[in-house]
């Protein structure tokens, strides 16, 4: 069974960096489309960037030209560097594939942007 280890949060000021990683165990990573997804307080989670096995990436408006998602096939991680962080960048950040019947999600890691 495919699972996800996300780290990396933590509580930051506006306009601060972090880096986000995700480990994936128990499934043949490189041919997934990965996703890293957040979820803000009071709200549903929503797909944030996405990677697939070619390298095409794709963002959400509100982090373009702010977040940059990368992936390496032979760790199986998938990486979201977060730059100018926003107060709104604030929740709970998984990854996950972009399958309509995905695996578990993990425990996710929580990013608070806040002075």
């Amino acid at each position: 069974q495919v699972q996800f280890v996300e780290s990396g949060g933590g509580l930051v000021q506006p306009g601060g960096s972090l880096r986000l990683s995700c480990s994936v165990s128990g499934g043949i990573f490189s041919i997934y489309t990965m996703g890293w997804y957040r979820q803000a307080p009071g709200k549903q989670r929503e797909l944030v960037a996405s990677i697939n096995s070619g390298g095409y990436i794709n963002y959400v408006q509100s982090v373009k030209g702010r977040f940059t998602i990368s992936r390496d096939n032979a760790k199986n991680t998938v990486t979201l560097q977060m730059n100018s962080l926003k107060p709104e960048d604030t929740g709970v950040y998984y990854c996950n594939t972009l399958t309509a019947a995905k695996p578990p999600w993990g425990q996710g890691t929580q990013v608070t942007v806040s002075s």
